[in-house]
């Protein structure tokens, strides 16, 4: 009998949903999905690091646009929202040493994920980009994406990718303003939206928000404002 019920405690334990993993940070709880994610001290204050996790959801090479644009995110817990304004300070930089030397420092904004990480919308920064040598390069810092049928190589680099003046190693401020289909990307405190997505591709109404990042990239985050939202239409 007790061997039977050590069984079922043993199984009712791995039955737990895999979002038994958060972190705590600014007074908030996140789910980690796919990513490593601490807080540490940078520079004198205390910041959110967050790392792809290439165990739990290893990339190739080979097939990269198959294996980018993926649930890599710290994820609002029990938060749903249709529209909003949401604000963040991001950094950053190149993990050293580097799984992906081609790395631009992705990171930014998830918005809209759904409670099973199977629909979200994202707009999400290469800061390395930003400042290069070519116009062509330049022209892919900021980039929209929607998951799954959307990403970023399926998309017209026209209307979803622009320019942007930021840089590596440096803080960015982010605002985001989703509102229906449209979302607009405000970069460091301009009166004037950086980016406009008029008519967004994902399937999620609503879902949470959270901070993502992808493959060889150290990004860290601070200064997390939830301007405003509004709740899902019941």
């Amino acid at each position: 009998m007790k061997k039977l019920f050590a069984t079922f405690i043993i199984a009712s334990i791995t039955a737990l949903p895999t979002f038994a993993d958060t972190i705590k940070w600014e007074g908030r709880e996140f789910y980690k999905k796919n990513v490593h994610a601490s807080v540490v001290t940078l520079n004198g204050e205390e910041v959110l690091k967050v790392e792809r996790d290439l165990k739990a959801l290893p990339f190739d090479i080979k097939r990269l646009s198959e294996t980018v644009d993926e649930p890599t995110y710290v994820k609002l817990k029990d938060f749903d929202f249709a529209d909003g304004i949401f604000e963040v300070k991001v950094l950053a930089r190149v993990q050293r040493p580097t799984p992906y030397p081609e790395s631009q420092g992705f990171l930014g904004f998830y918005f809209r994920a759904n409670e099973k990480d199977s629909a979200f919308e994202s707009i999400y920064l290469r800061p390395n980009a930003g400042r290069a040598d070519s116009q062509s390069l330049r022209n892919h810092t900021v980039q929209y994406f929607a998951y799954p049928d959307y990403k970023f190589d399926s998309l017209d680099s026209g209307t979803y990718e622009t320019y942007a003046d930021i840089g590596m190693d440096e803080w960015i401020t982010m605002r985001i303003h989703v509102i229906g289909e449209k979302a607009e990307l405000y970069l460091n405190d301009s009166k004037y939206a950086s980016f406009i997505v008029n008519k967004m591709k994902g399937t999620s109404a609503s879902g949470s928000i959270g901070f993502y990042v992808d493959i060889g990239t150290e990004g860290y985050f601070k200064d997390f404002k939830i301007i405003s939202y509004s709740p899902p239409k019941q």
